[in-house]
């Protein structure tokens, strides 16, 4: 295959497995070095990126085989995927399907079509005949191909990707399977008169008087992951591609993201001391450090140190929003996720945010998107999972 790389004549694509200590650096670091200075782009951090992608700090190689690969094009990497059987996402789903991630890429078919015909191959030597992704490296982190919304503010754990990629995975016989949805919603003063909870009902009052909220409380984090963990999976267990997340997965979650919360940032509601329901915003890392590069200087470091000490972030994202399982069908059910939003906003006036992002929402949760789109009409971004049968 062939590819047409920057300041060069047309080029051999080689595809090659990861391998060395050398090769994983690069395939960690690889996204700020082929879309710097794209319109739109701001580099993660690459600390951010170890904790997803290496296999000594990301949990899912706990219960995954992975493969990582780079495009090579004229001595250079050009692009970066990832091959995965996730062993915990088959048992739940009851169907072998094998997973694409982290792919990032030149936006160049022979590129793009050589990063995902190492997968295939990969996958089939498996006796794996249907693929699903992109995931990085699983439905409970950074999920889907950005299709809009590149020009729009960076987000912590939602990913970029130039425009055009969407087109070349279709153009390799994959299918759109759903859509994920992110909302910016402008915190204005006025979120909570324009968001009208039916009856005006409020938590621990009149028909609520049984239902009591908790915040989180760093003494006791480690006990409310695992509450969190329990009510995220049932919670989200009928949805798409859920994976149910683990407890040593939760324990490496709140490890990362502890330095950023504060009690004002979960959302426990209980009935009659149940949980029932939970929501939890993090704080956009990218406000503080989306002007450091993915690499800071020591200056750079201790600039973002006292950020975080500050705590100078300007937006942050809902990034879990689950009710019980059982309350589903049920007219609480029904009002518990508009309860925990409107929590969350009277305790975000404490915070300096100025916009939220609800996201992201699977297309096909019509209670969700009727929610985020009582507050905001028209999503921002549109990320896309991909489906392929290999068997042919």
């Amino acid at each position: 295959m062939q590819c047409e790389a920057p300041n060069s004549q047309s080029a051999k694509v080689d595809v090659r497995p990861v391998t060395t200590r050398g090769d994983l650096r690069r395939f960690i670091t690889l996204p700020r070095h082929i879309y710097k200075g794209m319109d739109g782009f701001v580099p993660p951090l690459d600390m951010e990126q170890r904790h997803l992608l290496s296999p000594k700090e990301s949990p899912v190689f706990r219960h995954a085989e992975i493969q990582y690969f780079l495009a090579w094009c004229d001595g250079r990497p050009v692009g970066r995927i990832a091959a995965i059987v996730d062993h915990k996402a088959i048992d739940h789903w009851q169907e072998v399907i094998g997973q694409f991630g982290a792919l990032d890429a030149i936006p160049e078919r022979e590129i793009v079509s050589a990063l995902l015909q190492a997968v295939e191959d990969w996958l089939k030597k498996r006796q794996i005949s249907k693929i699903r992704g992109p995931v990085t490296l699983s439905g409970n982190a950074e999920t889907g191909t950005m299709v809009e919304g590149q020009r729009s503010a960076p987000m912590i754990a939602i990913p970029w990707h130039p425009k055009g990629l969407d087109a070349l995975i279709r153009q390799c016989g994959y299918e759109k399977a759903q859509d994920l949805l992110s909302y910016r919603l402008e915190l204005d003063g006025t979120t909570e008169e324009r968001f009208k909870v039916p009856g005006n009902l409020r938590l621990g009052e009149g028909r609520l008087s049984t239902i009591t909220t908790r915040n989180l409380s760093k003494k006791e984090i480690t006990t409310q992951g695992e509450v969190l963990r329990k009510l995220y999976n049932d919670a989200w267990s009928h949805k798409y591609n859920f994976v149910p997340m683990q407890d040593y997965e939760m324990t490496a979650m709140i490890e990362q993201i502890k330095p950023l919360l504060r009690p004002e940032h979960y959302v426990q509601i209980d009935q009659n001391g149940e949980p029932v329901a939970m929501a939890m915003v993090l704080p956009n890392l990218y406000d503080i450090a989306g002007d450091l590069g993915g690499a800071p200087s020591p200056l750079g470091w201790m600039r973002l140190g006292y950020r975080l000490a500050t705590h100078r972030f300007r937006s942050a994202r809902v990034i879990l929003l689950g009710v019980s399982s059982k309350m589903r069908g049920t007219m609480l059910g029904s009002l518990l996720p508009s309860l925990a939003i409107v929590e969350l906003m009277r305790r975000g006036h404490t915070l300096p945010y100025k916009w939220v992002e609800l996201g992201w929402v699977l297309e096909s949760d019509v209670g969700m998107r009727n929610l985020a789109e009582s507050l905001v009409p028209h999503p921002h971004k549109t990320h896309r999972l991909y489906e392929k049968n290999l068997s042919a």
